[in-house]
């Protein structure tokens, strides 16, 4: 029996949550709705009026395959994450912030020098969120920060889309895909956003080769990895990139292929606060569920229940405790 269950690779940011009104977006010239890259002084630009406006509300460790590993260690699995933050302030709150959720990490006090990656997380009334990220040293994320004994000691080894962006990461999490072949792990991938479909296909084309075993998107980066204008067409063309996949639709439910069979996942009705995780505890959930013995159809119903419950409140992730009783669904 594996070690751990699920062996992740993303970026490492420092989550500053702020809740936000629309004109902010105007008066600083920011797209609504996606993830933006930005300068470190843009950032610092940004966060000094966030502060002044609107006052911090929340601040974790974060980057989208942390939210979904943390959440699965607080249903139950046994995780490892491979990130890079420096040996600042927020890398030092990083690691204590990782490991206080049960998640073991490559991280120690021989961290480079550099500045650890943060994100600004931007929520208006409607419950979308908006992300301007700063990535910092994360952008160096590379192979020497792959654990290769955890990986090929794990049950499944999940890469983040947001990799993508940069070279070096980009060719960590393609090596990480080739030692989980190698090391016989099943390798599972999300495409993170709908901007790295749009703007770095070519780059996660890479990061797939000849193919992953799990593979997880909502149905706009379906569509646009498929070049496809409906979703029966994108699902058709997802069957050629991953043995099975799961799509997030939103109030929708989502579809979750097992290889054979296509399921029909309901939502769970609830009102939508902060949209932020929800497709991270979706597939932290959904992981947690299928490496615990249950099927995919009850892998998406823990999914559904436990996004759902994520949208309700502020924030990306769940408190520790509220994860035992979505249990029931299984």
């Amino acid at each position: 029996m594996a070690k751990y269950h699920i062996y992740g690779i993303g970026n490492a940011l420092v989550d500053k949550e702020f809740e936000v009104e629309d004109s902010f977006f105007a008066d600083l010239n920011i797209e609504k709705g996606i993830m933006t890259l930005i300068e470190e002084d843009q950032l610092a630009e940004r966060l000094a009026v966030l502060n002044d406006r609107f006052g911090l509300r929340k601040r974790a460790c974060g980057g989208s395959a942390a939210n979904t590993i943390i959440g699965a260690s607080y249903f139950g699995a046994k995780t490892f994450y491979s990130c890079n933050v420096a040996n600042d302030e927020a890398g030092d709150f990083y690691m204590h912030d990782m490991k206080a959720a049960g998640v073991d990490t490559n991280l120690g006090n021989d961290r480079d020098e550099g500045v650890t990656g943060k994100c600004l997380v931007m929520v208006t009334p409607d419950a979308e969120r908006t992300m301007n990220t700063y990535l910092g040293i994360t952008t160096n994320l590379e192979q020497k920060h792959i654990n290769e004994a955890a990986l090929a000691d794990s049950e499944y080894a999940y890469i983040e889309g947001y990799l993508v962006t940069s070279d070096l990461s980009r060719a960590a999490a393609i090596e990480v895909r080739k030692l989980a072949e190698k090391n016989g792990v099943k390798t599972a991938l999300t495409f993170s956003d709908p901007a790295m479909v749009q703007f770095f296909k070519e780059g996660l084309k890479e990061m797939i080769g000849g193919g992953v075993d799990l593979l997880f998107c909502n149905e706009e980066e379906a569509m646009l990895f498929a070049d496809a204008n409906n979703l029966e067409d994108a699902i058709n063309f997802m069957k050629t990139q991953a043995k099975t996949f799961a799509i997030t639709l939103g109030n929708k439910g989502a579809i979750a292929f097992d290889g054979k069979t296509t399921h029909v996942i309901e939502a769970n009705k609830t009102t939508a606060v902060d949209s932020n995780g929800a497709g991270d505890l979706f597939a932290g959930a959904f992981m947690y569920a299928i490496t615990h013995g249950h099927d995919f159809a009850a892998a998406g119903r823990l999914a559904s229940a436990a996004s759902s419950q994520v949208v309700s409140q502020f924030g990306p992730r769940l408190e520790a405790e509220q994860h035992e009783p979505l249990k029931a669904v299984l």
